[in-house]
């Protein structure tokens, strides 16, 4: 929550101080890249793959076995990534051209690009180093620290906003070295922690070790498979970088706003799932792993849907409120907000996939998230190509939402037809019950709020009338369970 609220200040600030332009288009690129490659490989395939080894030698080795095997892993993954990041640093102008191909009509921008890129890049050899003890602390129930993390990816950005872009010829740049300097800042955040336990790592080659072995066969499928969402928004940008100027930065933004409600609950429910499960797994206790995956998914619903209907109908008051500062126009919030609307759509399909990726990788199962991923990833970019033309920007989020929600639907399907998971009772019932809660709220927001007011308010009343509908939109929901008799003690039964 810390994280997210001040990366919703850190925003304010970039589109306040810089607005939106080819130089953020740039920017956004350029941090896109290595975040991408963070997700994609460090806390998607390699946490995935890491983690249920993890699990195994915790639970059936000794400590001494343990220690080395994290010794091994540490050692051969900075190999890894020191050769990744040269090679990212070097090839910077071809994964410009890439990664955002409309750039390379435009000489200037496509050059800021490729600079802060050789900046930004970097971040991935710390930030997946971070994700690499954040396994092992949250493996030991250690959540705090690792959570805790991003606060300091924004708190670098906004200083380097502040003080350190009015020192620079190209403002912007200021932003690349917040994020190098972040890197670093959280990757020594989490050795106090890892030493407390005694298993702060001593770089060791690992490559011929059985558990690293096991490590890098268990990735190489699972890059697709639980990072399928992040393939979706990076084509996102790489066909944006063709529309009209602007179109990276309105997708950015409201991206992040769905990355608030996803990266509060969803990813942090799929980070304390994936230990819970891999420990059911390890110990062969069936009943356990279902009934885990069944809380989970009432979570969800009970969570995520509210949430998502939430964002769509409060989409450009919370862009207003946010963002709609000095350089940020009528006209950005209105383009930014229906691409937030569109991506509030797939919201509830973006945590599913978070939840029900691990009950397979915990399983050691990599191969089935991929084929299922594959056939999302060709389905969005089909109907990328379908949206795009008529709705523009919006149309490539609308897709993406789409292609979360047929991902998530065949991890489902396939989880109950080889019996993994296994429905509790009174599922049926949980769900009218959801329902009913979210259209009554659902018309209480459309009858209530005034969205047409918003921008002719000041910061103060936007921001007061924003928690207010907030709060009543979210105390409507509260009561109307409460009235048709869910409660807190019963709902995952």
């Amino acid at each position: 929550m810390i994280s997210r609220i001040l990366g919703f200040i850190r925003d304010m600030l970039f589109a306040r101080i810089f607005g939106i332009d080819s130089g953020t288009d740039a920017f956004f690129v350029a941090f896109k890249i290595p975040n991408f490659l963070r997700r994609l490989f460090a806390e998607g395939a390699f946490s995935q793959a890491f983690v249920p080894v993890l699990s195994d030698y915790k639970e059936q080795g000794s400590k001494e076995a343990l220690k080395l095997f994290i010794d091994r892993t540490a050692g051969s993954l900075a190999v890894i990534l020191f050769i990744v990041t040269i090679i990212g640093v070097i090839a910077a102008p071809i994964l410009i051209t890439l990664f955002a191909p409309g750039f390379s009509h435009e000489g200037k921008q496509y050059e800021l690009a490729v600079q802060m890129l050789r900046i930004t890049f970097p971040y991935l050899f710390f930030i997946s180093s971070v994700a690499f003890a954040g396994g092992i602390l949250n493996s030991h129930g250690k959540f705090a620290v690792p959570a805790f993390t991003p606060v300091f990816l924004n708190i670098c950005m906004i200083t380097a906003a502040i003080w350190l872009s009015p020192l620079m010829d190209d403002p912007i740049v200021a932003l690349a070295w917040g994020v190098f300097a972040a890197g670093i800042v959280q990757l020594l955040f989490q050795f106090p922690a890892l030493y407390k336990l005694g298993l702060l790592p001593n770089l060791k080659w690992g490559f011929k070790d059985s558990g690293v072995k096991r490590i890098l066969k268990l990735m190489a499928p699972a890059i697709f498979g639980v990072s399928i969402t992040q393939i979706n928004l990076l084509l996102d940008t790489l066909i944006a970088s063709f529309l009209v100027a602007g179109s990276v930065s309105w997708l950015y933004y409201s991206d992040r706003l769905v990355e608030f409600p996803l990266g509060i609950f969803g990813i942090a429910l799929a980070t304390v799932i994936l230990p819970s499960l891999s420990k059911s797994h390890s110990a062969d206790n069936s009943t356990e792993f279902s009934k885990s995956l069944d809380w989970a998914l009432k979570l969800v619903l009970l969570i995520g849907t509210p949430a998502s209907i939430g964002v769509l109908m409060l989409a450009e008051p919370m862009l207003s409120t946010l963002f709609q500062y000095e350089a940020f126009g009528d006209n950005d919030v209105r383009l930014a907000g229906q691409s937030l609307m569109a991506y509030s759509i797939g919201l509830l399909g973006f945590i599913l996939v978070k939840v029900l990726v691990p009950g397979f990788t915990s399983r050691k199962d990599m191969k089935t998230p991929v084929r299922i991923g594959i056939y999302a990833m060709v389905a969005n970019m089909g109907m990328n190509i379908v949206l795009v033309f008529p709705l523009g920007h919006a149309g490539l989020a609308l897709a993406t939402s789409l292609g979360a929600f047929f991902n998530a639907t065949l991890l489902l399907t396939k989880l109950l037809k080889e019996s993994v998971y296994k429905p509790g009772k009174n599922w049926l019932n949980f769900m009218v019950k959801i329902i009913f809660a979210n259209e009554i709220m659902a018309l209480f927001l459309y009858v209530c709020v005034d969205t047409d007011q918003w921008s002719a308010w000041g910061a103060l009343d936007r921001s007061l009338n924003l928690m207010l509908w907030v709060t009543l939109g979210g105390g409507v929901y509260a009561l109307s369970l409460l009235i048709i008799g869910v409660r807190p003690r019963n709902f995952f039964k």
